[in-house]
């Protein structure tokens, strides 16, 4: 890849199915013209970018589409009416578009079929020929994306009573024909191919630090170990003896790989490569370049989508994602009560990772080069702003530097986590609590607490601790999904954690009010604390996945099916 242009990953036009409207449609797609692909370490190169371009690629999955389901919970709310209120009133119906993007994504453009092309190409070449070590590189990170891609099918749409579908063409004797991918009989099926093809990239792929500066960004062992930890967790709904598995790859993540957290929080959401980038703490993320090298992908535009609409007139900020109060106030359970009057709120202290996370009326903060103190004139009103990625924002060239100059693509120079070794810490902690070792659990979260100078548990950890550290920590990262993990809390046998989760998918997320909002001169008096959304979300198990799209299951003639709470 050029050098930091981590993820502009040019479209392989050449990488088509002969009939590939549909990668579920069932009649047959037709094959591909391997003789073609994979005659030099170019075209190999060219052929994994493409399976990396449906994650970020413009508005879809990672950089905006996945996050509009993080509604159904209580951490955020829409600055702008939205036309998902299915989603956060968990009454979808699959259609969504935004949903049917990421499944478009996941079976029909980019991912699960182009990525399983892949390895299957490379090891059909590597058993004739062998590879070249750029091949054998591509193989890992072919290995990497398809387990990438169905894990993120795995736990949106399958139960322990039906999978999702997938095929592995090398498994298939005498090569795929490309028709229909068969539905697994569970999703622990799927999640054991998942664990299969990360352990194979982790075999294959080198350490992050092993990466020349032109190909960082590209999957490697930290990320592998990394992910595997998370498709363990979400394998132990189903089968509780998989959590000694998330325990074994986060060590090995912290005592093979070298990772652990980074001293200074609001560094992992700086523009700066040397700071929030490939630091200790990554694992797996898309690095966004923003206006300092833009070749039409250079990141997650989320960042911006966030962002006050119209940015105060100075940049186009969507203003689309915001805040909920429920997520201020259970971060602002970690401030300080310094007057003794035994209430822990704003008026005391406000503790570092709150406010490094979210600005509210009055705070302070840089804005192209001007401190201003934050107000919303525009939309909807909730009181709160996401403050993570406002870094990029804050040095008065910023455009075309740390900010792309479009506002119709706000993408800024930031390292977005899809799993950070804080998020693989907390999934250790899960793991200890879910096996009786609420001593090693506490540890963990200790470590995320004090590096954010927060109170150290002075204890055991309970469930409550575990649920407060990764809806605190993690919040307005693709690491938490919140929403899903809120999800499979909600079937969970532990009654603790199972009432928490619930209580917040049976309920609105709040917002504030404030007298005087539009202007900035205003102390902002605080009003009335008001539910954002009705009707009021109903909980059912069935909610914990989505329903497959109307129109695939009418393609599949059959083949495809929901689970029985679906039908």
């Amino acid at each position: 890849m050029k050098k930091y242009i981590y993820i502009a990953f040019a479209a392989l036009c050449a990488l088509t199915f002969a009939s590939c409207d549909n990668f579920l449609d069932y009649t047959s797609q037709g094959t591909i013209a391997q003789d073609n692909f994979f005659l030099s370490d170019e075209q190999a190169n060219g052929a994994i970018e493409n399976c990396y371009y449906g994650l970020f690629e413009r508005d879809g999955m990672f950089s905006r589409e996945i996050y509009w389901e993080q509604a159904c919970a209580n951490d955020m709310v829409w600055g702008k009416t939205r036309g998902f209120p299915s989603l956060a009133t968990l009454s979808y119906t699959g259609n969504e578009s935004c949903i049917l993007d990421t499944w478009n994504r996941i079976y029909n453009r980019y991912g699960i079929p182009k990525a399983n092309w892949v390895v299957n190409s490379l090891l059909t070449k590597q058993a004739k020929e062998g590879l070249t070590p750029v091949e054998t590189r591509v193989l890992g990170e072919g290995y990497f994306l398809r387990a990438q891609y169905h894990l993120l099918a795995a736990y949106r749409y399958g139960t322990k009573e039906l999978g999702v579908p997938f095929v592995a063409y090398e498994d298939v004797e005498g090569g795929y024909n490309y028709t229909i991918p068969p539905q697994l009989p569970s999703v622990t099926d799927n999640y054991a191919y998942i664990v299969s093809d990360l352990k194979k990239a982790e075999e294959i792929l080198p350490r992050v630090e092993e990466y020349s500066t032109a190909d960082l960004g590209r999957a490697c062992k930290q990320s592998a170990a990394a992910l595997m930890a998370k498709a363990y967790a979400y394998w132990a709904m189903w089968d509780s003896s998989q959590w000694s598995n998330v325990i074994d790859c986060v060590n090995r993540l912290e005592n093979q790989y070298g990772r652990g957290l980074v001293d200074n929080f609001a560094d992992l959401f700086s523009p700066d490569f040397s700071k929030g980038f490939y630091n200790k703490e990554y694992c797996w993320g898309i690095p966004g370049t923003g206006g300092a090298d833009y070749t039409g992908n250079g990141g997650v535009e989320l960042t911006g989508v966030m962002l006050e609409d119209k940015g105060w007139g100075k940049f186009n900020g969507w203003g689309q994602i915001h805040p909920s109060y429920d997520l201020y106030e259970e971060m602002a359970k970690d401030n300080e009560d310094t007057n003794g009057d035994g209430v822990s709120d704003y008026q005391d202290t406000k503790n570092e990772r709150l406010a490094k996370t979210i600005l509210e009326y009055n705070d302070e903060f840089t804005y192209f080069g001007e401190k201003m103190r934050y107000y919303s004139p525009v939309n909807i009103e909730v009181g709160f702003q996401c403050n993570k990625y406002m870094e990029a924002f804050e040095p008065a060239n910023c455009v075309g530097t740390t900010v792309l100059d479009n506002g119709n693509w706000p993408v800024t120079q930031v390292m977005w986590p899809i799993v950070r070794f804080a998020d693989c810490l907390l999934l250790r902690a899960e793991a200890n609590l879910a096996l009786g070792n609420a001593a090693a659990a506490a540890t963990d979260i200790n470590k995320i607490r004090v590096r954010s100078h927060l109170k150290p548990l002075d204890g055991p950890a309970t469930w409550t601790d575990l649920y407060h550290e990764r809806r605190c920590e993690l919040a307005f990262e693709f690491s938490a999904d919140h929403a899903f993990d809120c999800k499979r809390w909600a079937i969970s046998g532990n009654p603790e954690i199972k009432a928490l989760a619930l209580n917040e998918l049976n309920s609105h997320p709040r917002v504030r009010h404030y007298e005087d909002r539009m202007n900035p001169e205003s102390p902002y008096t605080v009003g009335p604390y008001e539910d954002y959304q009705s009707p009021v979300k109903v909980w059912r198990d069935q909610c914990l996945t989505f329903p497959y799209p109307t129109d695939e299951i009418t393609k599949a003639n059959g083949a495809l099916q929901n689970p029985p709470s679906w039908r």
